[in-house]
């Protein structure tokens, strides 16, 4: 059995304006694990990372890396993670080959320039490497980061936000690296807004919300308590009938998303609309998805 990589008990965190942005964190994410750390803006997602990687100092609680308490052994922690933030942060007037040259300094790494070649190539950045970040599009500049948390060769690698603006070719491209990290062994900690991604990619996740984790298991685990269907519609015209509000799970402008338990229930769905003369289009039923388990799970405040 695989031992914990990253082992957080009790965190809390409470800012000087008094915002308590974690409230109790625990979490034990196993070696080798594709891990998600779901959860809606404001969750406490950012702060948990930045916790873990020593930019923030918890209230209380501790977090160990690989074993190493990231308060009391921060830079044998730190040589164990990679973090792929969401800014970019790029040195403007450096090429691609030398900002992982210095930040392969950083760590006091020498001669490793040909695993930087392998992240160059691996990431479509041969043609751009000795180009300077200025001039790089938005899309390359996130390839330079992901790069940059990689020239360490770190086992466990977070992603947040990885691919928020970027195109799919290069989505498809960094799954298929990291991917192959994966295999070799590296642990991944990813956060999406991309449910689909996440329900594509991790073994095990997470959500957050509100500064506490509201559920966690594996994938499969957490789709098979969702024990509904749903049917997705546009309401064209009319107004959802009041014996259908309580049972809408998602609302946004006049497209609707309701559970149901069989094809029975469904056709009863239908007749209270055409009952209330709704007119609907863009009909699609589906099977339970993490899409479902995140809404029910973070949608009572």
């Amino acid at each position: 059995m695989n031992s914990n990589i990253i082992d957080i008990e009790n965190l809390h965190k409470t800012y000087a304006n008094g915002f308590e942005a974690l409230k109790g964190i625990s979490l034990q994410i196993r070696e080798g694990a594709f891990f998600g750390l779901l959860g809606p803006n404001g969750a406490g997602k950012s702060t948990l990372i930045n916790s873990m990687v020593g930019l923030v100092k918890p209230t209380s609680g501790s977090i160990r890396i690989a074993g190493f308490d990231i308060a009391r052994n921060t830079s044998e922690a730190l040589m164990n993670i990679g973090v792929v933030a969401q800014e970019i942060l790029c040195d403007p007037f450096l090429s691609v080959y030398e900002m992982l040259s210095f930040q392969s300094g950083y760590y006091g790494l020498k001669n490793n320039d040909e695993w930087i070649e392998v992240i160059i190539d691996s990431l479509g950045l041969s043609e751009k490497r000795q180009t300077p970040c200025r001039l790089l599009s938005g899309g390359m500049k996130r390839r330079v980061m992901v790069a940059q948390a990689l020239v360490h060769k770190p086992p466990i690698i977070v992603l947040d936000e990885p691919t928020a603006g970027v195109d799919v070719q290069l989505r498809n491209q960094l799954w298929q690296f990291i991917e192959k990290l994966h295999q070799r062994g590296h642990t991944i900690v990813l956060t999406t807004h991309y449910l689909e991604e996440a329900q594509n990619l991790c073994s095990e996740i997470a959500i957050i919300n509100h500064g506490q984790i509201v559920t966690t298991g594996t994938t499969d685990q957490l789709l098979d308590s969702v024990e509904q269907n749903t049917v997705r519609f546009r309401l064209v015209k009319g107004q959802i009938p009041e014996k259908l509000r309580c049972r809408v799970l998602h609302a946004e402008a006049q497209s609707f998303v309701i559970g149901f338990s069989d094809a029975m229930d469904l056709g009863a769905i239908l007749e209270t609309l055409r009952t209330a003369r709704c007119e609907i289009g863009n009909l699609q039923t589906s099977k339970a998805t993490l899409e479902d388990l995140f809404i029910r799970v973070t949608q009572a405040d």
